[in-house]
């Protein structure tokens, strides 16, 4: 809390001596204000750029939108489909399922505890005129609050630097839930003065902790879901213990570089020749500690102080080459080493066998990828194969999509994508005896099809269909123990029948003057294999809301309701000691709606947002479920504001 706080005052500091009045961004909704059209010396808002690896660049927005409502949050994105825990800083129930990142290696597990943690995807690049920093602030639940401070600058138009923090503080208004977050992030771009070398790299350290309870007991559920006002005060409510935590740890460096051997001609670089490198260091640990052993996961290995620690590190190299022609377009090739190192620091001889400590290993794989534009046409691909290593696995991705104009744009695509299932479903230790497994499981295979359309008279619609093959998923261990509840035994599974699952959403925002109504909706099926693999059937959230100007023009509001509403169904269980979910069929979870008021405003560079979440639970009561045994949030007044300062 001290480094928070710490943090926080550093860059208010800092920012105090900004001017306040330098920049102010626009948008359909909003106008630019006359001062601020008159200072025509001061850099313009789109001079501000953020990119990615990939190569998309955006600038530095400052507008108040929907969207930025929807985005205060958390993970600071649209978390449409997710459904969070009680407390920030816990998991999230997903109501929805994406498979859109393909990759041909295994990933580390613990997947219950990654939705705030940041890849390497999501790291953005800068380039600014001026040094441009950003205060974001939200309040928690109970004690704390959550803080994200950041600052870059170019030293040279060369050379760029970026350094933030993110520290999260929330006590929670159950018993043993406490949460907290710290992750600290810089940057670093150059680029030589004719730009034939380029780099980029970063190095981020995250904690992710939280305090376990286990859930709410069987008599404190019947107690939540009477609604009675004595049990208003949530933290009377008993959980299953209060001696536990889970905590993961992980840190990355990372850097990307190429040059360019053969420039090319002209502004669009025909024939250029271009090699790159690109290296990614990964360590993770994931710690689940509790004091003593819960009787109701089975017997231990040990009488107290339990702890297992899963180990995690992966070092690659892929080097690249590219080429690129006018006429034919742009090819890549790479080739990539992985040294992959998970696992535990003893092994386990057991009566079904032995459990190693270690996956460790070398794989080389090949790709290569295509993108050509011909007008509003674009046609890309991109392929991964390993070829030399323990795990096969490849992907190939391909997708056509053509530009109408400014407002319409339609895409389809389709990928493959097959690879060992995450490394906790082959290998996992722990105090426990029940949650000790070696599995050689075979490839999940996956196939999609997608298609989409963008336009702004008509609606954003996206549809996609899934076919999944070797499915794998944790389950409940068949038992056969009166004194042992079936929702205590878990073990992973593998499907070995298909799975088909359809997805359509639709997205539309219709303006009358100073009203709005903003409508997401989202209708998905599973058409087989729904015994193991389960999506709420509806989602909808639906927006209606009022925007203006008022003082002189000088605060930009906008104030409204926000309705969101899921379908029941058999909602996957949270296990607090895989930090996964799983497949359970002793409770559905029944759908319910939310109703959030809101009134958000802009001032200049600062954008101020306050809501009463779920506000009808006021009236009604509050029975609501995030998963099995997991209570949803009560209603709570939250604010927070967005603070850009450019100096």
């Amino acid at each position: 809390m001290k480094k928070l706080w710490l943090i926080y005052l550093i860059f208010f500091s800092t920012a105090s001596t900004f001017a306040q009045d330098q920049l102010f961004s626009s948008q359909p909704q909003e106008k630019p204000d006359q001062k601020e059209q008159e200072k025509e010396e001061k850099p313009p808002i789109t001079d501000y750029k953020i990119f990615s690896l990939k190569g998309d660049t955006t600038h530095v927005d400052t507008t108040l939108t929907i969207r930025k409502d929807y985005n205060f949050n958390y993970l600071r994105k649209d978390n449409f489909g997710l459904l969070p825990f009680s407390n920030m800083g816990h998991s999230y129930t997903e109501l929805t399922k994406s498979f859109d990142s393909p990759t041909s290696l295994p990933e580390f597990g613990a997947r219950g505890t990654h939705f705030a943690f940041l890849e390497v995807e999501d790291i953005k690049y800068y380039n600014v005129p001026t040094p441009w920093s950003q205060l974001f602030f939200k309040t928690t639940f109970e004690q704390g609050q959550l803080l994200d401070a950041f600052i870059t600058s170019n030293i040279s138009p060369q050379i760029n630097m970026s350094v933030a923090y993110k520290g999260l503080h929330s006590l929670g208004k159950y018993r043993h839930l406490k949460a907290g977050q710290g992750s600290f992030r810089t940057t670093f771009s150059y680029k030589t003065k004719n730009e034939r070398y380029q780099l980029h790299t970063h190095f981020i350290s995250q904690l992710l902790e939280a305090e376990q309870n286990g859930g709410l007991t069987d008599q404190a559920n019947d107690q939540f879901g009477s609604q009675s006002s004595q049990y208003s005060d949530r933290a009377v409510l008993d959980v299953k213990y209060t001696d536990a935590k889970r905590l993961l740890r992980a840190k990355r460096f990372f850097v990307d570089h190429h040059f360019n051997l053969i420039k090319g001609e002209g502004e669009k670089a025909n024939n250029q020749v271009q090699i790159g490198h690109s290296f990614n260091f990964t360590d993770k640990e994931y710690y689940f500690d509790q004091e003593n052993p819960y009787e109701l996961y089975g017997l231990s290995y040990q009488n107290n102080k339990l702890r297992d620690l899963t180990e995690f590190q992966e070092v690659s190299n892929t080097f690249s080459a590219k080429y690129q022609n006018n006429l034919l377009g742009k090819f890549q090739f790479r080739i990539r080493h992985a040294d992959y190192n998970y696992g535990y620091k003893r092994k386990l001889n057991l009566e079904s066998g032995e459990i190693p400590n270690r996956l460790k290993g070398d794989i080389v794989s090949l790709g290569a990828a295509y993108q050509k534009q011909i007008g509003g046409f674009e046609l890309s691909g991109d392929a991964m194969f390993n070829t030399i290593g323990d795990f096969d696995g490849n992907y190939i991705k391909a997708k056509a999509a053509y530009q109408f104009n400014q407002d319409n744009r339609v895409e389809a695509g389709l990928y493959t994508n097959s690879r060992k299932p995450n490394y906790n479903f082959l290998l996992f230790q722990s105090a426990y005896q029940n949650y000790n497994w070696y599995n050689d499981f075979k490839n999940e295979q996956k196939q999609q099809f997608y298609f989409s359309l963008k336009s702004e008279k008509l609606a954003n619609i996206d549809f996609d269909y899934t076919r999944i093959h070797n499915y794998t998923y944790f389950g409940l261990k068949d038992n056969t123990d009166p004194q042992i509840p079936v929702d205590s035994l878990i073990t992973p599974y593998q499907h070995t029948s298909d799975i088909n699952y359809i997805r359509i959403k639709a997205n539309r925002e219709f303006n009358f003057g100073r009203f709005s109504l903003d409508n997401t909706v989202l209708y998905q099926k599973v058409l087989e294999g729904e015994e193991v693999f389960r999506v709420a059937d509806f989602i909808t959230r639906n927006s209606f809301y009022y925007k203006d100007y008022w003082f002189d023009r000088n605060l930009y509001l906008q104030t409204g309701f926000t309705f969101n509403y899921f379908t029941g169904y058999k909602a996957d269980a949270y296990d607090p000691i895989t930090a996964e979910f799983y497949v359970q069929d002793f409770e559905k979870m029944k759908g319910f709606s939310r109703l959030d008021f809101f009134f958000n405003a802009r001032v200049r560079q600062t954008r101020i947002f306050f809501k009463v979440e779920n506000f009808t639970t006021l009236f009604d009561g509050n029975g609501h479920y995030a998963a099995p045994y997991e209570p949803y949030r009560d209603w709570n007044i939250r604010f927070g504001l967005v603070w850009d300062f450019f100096l």
